[in-house]
């Protein structure tokens, strides 16, 4: 895309002045990005992918080596076995630069072919570049990408770096970042000390020098709320500021940011103070949300019926408008079965058998999330929020907001699936 702006041709022409990728970095890369592997076959020969060495491992069973050291090139390797003559591995690779007082976050794309016998050859080419300014704006710089309905990393190698506007491809989750690493001071001033949280670097850089209330949290290491706020956009920080502001003043560290969201949502719906360290700096955040959950509960059983059903009505359209493309979504591994929420219904029957808050807080309207039943053999057992903005899971809960024995296998399944959500996304 041809840069338009003033700042997109400064962009242009900075990125025109970075260095390439060092010999030094390259060799790094190869040795810290890929697998390095000894093919085995069935007469005990082993043969080093990375140089092509091959020789016979003495007194040692078929089956009872798992690791060697190459003795050509001392290089420690994972013995695999198989008759294969060709392997490839492809990977991304980040390095953090410095260029005329921006951040730049630089992302290169690394293949490496081996072939049996012969050294492995590696192939480095640099696909994105996120430029920060000091004040958190920020422009994309990449090759141009394939038309894959399956992939969107095809990347046109034809093609030069240039402006482009955000795409999921840009979100690159490289496997490794080259250990030296520059930073512009105004990172550092705004609280940044090696930590990203579990953030993308882009979106810290961004939150930390574009908004002040950011930084506030980061610096007052109100750690969960700074992810929250990171990638949850149907809650605003304005909307909480007060209250977050009160917890600070009283030393209260919010552990977990989504159900004190939802708890102060509770306390608003109940006309409470949400300025007193009374209210918004409980002891027991799970058991203060979960009373006031039941009180809001109780409250709505007894409003009109005529109403309630016209409001359900209204609300079932606005949901069907937002999530139908998502309804049928499901998968399994097995044991585990998770599939979408797909009516009111369906949330209101998952609070009332888990015990929290899905229905009464209204996650059903949320526009950036999706909402999953996880089962095993047609029992709930944690409902999962995923992002549709990172397509990461945001929450998975349990009964009474615990977490079950299998939670974490829960998470995976949902995020080894996130592919499925991003076709749905397409459609």
């Amino acid at each position: 895309m041809k840069p338009r702006t003033k700042f997109q041709k400064q962009v242009v022409s900075l990125s025109k002045q970075l260095a390439p990728i060092s010999n030094t970095q390259l060799i790094w890369a190869f040795k810290n990005c890929f697998a390095h592997e000894a093919r085995r076959l069935r007469n005990g020969t082993l043969t080093c992918l990375d140089c092509g060495h091959s020789w016979q491992e003495a007194h040692v069973f078929y089956d009872s080596l798992c690791d060697c050291t190459c003795p050509n090139c001392n290089t420690e390797l994972v013995v695999i076995d198989t008759r294969k003559q060709k392997f490839t591995q492809k990977e991304y690779f980040e390095v953090f630069a410095v260029c005329k007082g921006f951040q730049v976050l630089r992302y290169f794309f690394l293949e490496k072919h081996c072939k049996a016998g012969k050294s492995a050859q590696l192939f480095c080419r640099e696909v994105v570049q996120h430029w920060i300014a000091p004040d958190g704006k920020s422009e994309i710089m990449a090759r141009s990408r394939g038309m894959s309905v399956i992939y969107y990393d095809v990347w046109n190698w034809s093609s030069d770096l240039e402006i482009r506007r955000e795409h999921l491809a840009h979100r690159i989750s490289p496997i490794a970042t080259y250990p030296v690493k520059r930073f512009i001071p105004e990172v550092k001033r705004n609280g940044f000390c090696g930590n990203f949280h579990n953030l993308s670097p882009r979106t810290f850089f961004r939150n930390i020098l574009s908004d002040s209330k950011m930084e506030t949290l980061l610096k007052s290491k109100q750690y969960d709320l700074f992810r929250h706020f990171s990638i949850k956009r149907s809650k605003t920080i304005a909307d909480y500021w007060a209250s977050i502001k009160i917890c600070i003043r009283n030393s209260y560290t919010i552990s977990d940011a989504s159900l004190w969201c939802d708890y102060v949502d509770l306390l608003r719906f109940f006309d409470k103070d949400v300025l007193s360290a009374k209210f918004v700096c409980p002891a027991d955040l799970k058991a203060e949300h979960d009373r006031y959950m039941y009180k809001k509960q109780t409250y709505q059983i007894h409003k009109n019926r005529e109403q309630e059903r016209e409001l359900i009505l209204k609300n079932e359209k606005i949901f069907e408008e937002l999530k139908a493309k998502f309804f049928g979504l499901e998968f399994s591994d097995g044991l585990l079965h998770v599939r979408i929420l797909q009516s009111i219904n369906d949330f209101y029957e998952e609070g009332q058998r888990l015990k929290h808050c899905v229905y009464t807080n209204e996650y059903f309207l949320k526009p950036d999330t999706l909402v999953f039943s996880a089962q095993i053999g047609g029992k709930r057992i944690e409902t999962v929020e995923v992002s549709l903005e990172t397509l990461k899971v945001i929450q998975a809960r349990g009964v009474c907001n615990q977490n079950t024995e299998y939670h974490d296998q829960i998470i995976s399944l949902v995020n080894r699936n996130a592919h499925l959500i991003r076709k749905r996304m397409t459609v």
